[in-house]
């Protein structure tokens, strides 16, 4: 196999056009990966696609397509190792073999069980040359969800907080609307968009009585997260907003709880998870989401379930709007977590990035 190493100025610029293309299918692929397809024949791009939905044509097939004969001895650049299984659609691999690609230009490889290197494998054994690895970090960047799915048996969680300066996310009686402004509400709502569900506790259902669904004219044809509400005894009333809006809503619950039929009659999925202390276990409750096929989880809740994720180490990011003003000590925080006896305990975060939302900082953090 060609190593990235080799890959030409060139390849680089023509996968980061691939890269584009498969961002467009951000709020639209879920449960599959976000990918892009351009199909260049001497120095001129002849084909282009990208995959939109689950059972549509995958991006290799739509650039083929869109390629005709011009595909024959062309370099395909794929933002992922094409699929060599037969699941909604046919192989993307024996297309490209098909259609007479003769290079294909991959950006990384799939961690799928059923792909894993075999699609490359495939193209070799049928004489086509690989090269792998240009804007390989960006790539995964864009199907975080995906590879932490098939590599570590659970969905990617990303925890929402607004908050103000002085770190506190709600007044002492549970307000917390609006904290932060306008432009990071809009925000939030790509942030919704792009995810497989979005995870709260039924403290925040109780208090707050939160719609948890996607709302926002430009994304109109980016599909609903599952609403996910961690109920270990069942309180959730029948009435809640949220059960009234389309889209699925899954709530889990322990063995001791009651109200299993009341909330089944209001077309609420309703599932019994191991515990753990008394509530249900939250590394068995993301095992459960990873399988049914959840890629990125939007933790949008209190303190105690926030607080209970970053102690198990089950949070892949951080995301905190914080707002220009100041609540005071007797707000709530952000996160419920037991007293600190040394700094050296103190979870340590990576800022990734910081951009301004109107008056607001958006700060992305990553635990360490």
């Amino acid at each position: 196999m060609t190593q990235a190493a080799t890959a030409t100025a060139a390849d680089h610029a023509f996968m980061a056009d691939a890269l584009r293309l498969a961002e467009r299918g951000l709020y639209t692929t879920d449960p599959n990966p976000r990918v892009g397809c351009v199909i260049v024949a001497q120095g001129s791009v002849v084909g282009t696609g990208w995959h939109a939905r689950a059972g549509e044509a995958h991006a290799e097939v739509r650039a083929l397509h869109a390629a005709g004969d011009l595909a024959s001895g062309a370099t395909a650049y794929v933002t992922l190792e094409p699929c060599c299984h037969h699941g909604r659609t046919p192989p993307c691999s024996d297309a490209l073999i098909d259609a007479g690609i003769s290079r294909v230009v991959v950006a990384s490889l799939d961690t799928h069980g059923k792909v894993a290197g075999k699609g490359i494998a495939q193209l070799m054994a049928a004489g086509v040359e690989v090269v792998t690895g240009p804007l390989e970090a960006a790539a995964r960047d864009l199907n975080i969800g995906f590879f932490t799915r098939h590599e570590t048996g659970r969905p990617f969680v990303r925890v929402k907080l607004a908050a103000s300066l002085d770190g506190r996310t709600a007044l002492a009686d549970g307000t917390s609307q609006w904290i932060s402004g306008e432009s990071s509400r809009a925000d939030v709502q790509r942030w919704r968009a792009r995810s497989s569900a979005i995870l709260t506790g039924i403290g925040t259902v109780l208090a707050d009585d939160p719609s948890l669904n996607v709302r926002l004219p430009k994304l109109d044809g980016a599909h609903q997260p599952a609403r996910v509400i961690v109920d270990s005894q069942l309180r959730l009333p029948s009435d809640a907003r949220t059960l009234a809006l389309p889209g699925d809503v899954r709530v889990f619950h322990v063995d001791s709880a009651t109200n299993v039929d009341a909330l089944a009659s209001a077309g609420v999925s309703v599932e019994c998870l191991p515990e753990d202390a008394g509530r249900v276990s939250l590394t068995a409750l993301l095992e459960r989401l990873a399988e049914l096929e959840m890629n990125e989880v939007l933790v949008e809740a209190g303190s105690e379930l926030n607080g209970a994720l970053l102690r198990r180490q089950l949070v892949d990011e951080i995301i905190v709007f914080l707002a220009p003003h100041v609540l005071g000590d007797a707000a709530r925080g952000m996160f419920a977590l037991p007293e600190l006896t040394a700094m050296d305990d103190r979870p340590q975060l990576e800022l990734l990035e910081v951009r301004q939302f109107g008056a607001d900082l958006r700060l992305r953090y990553r635990p360490v």
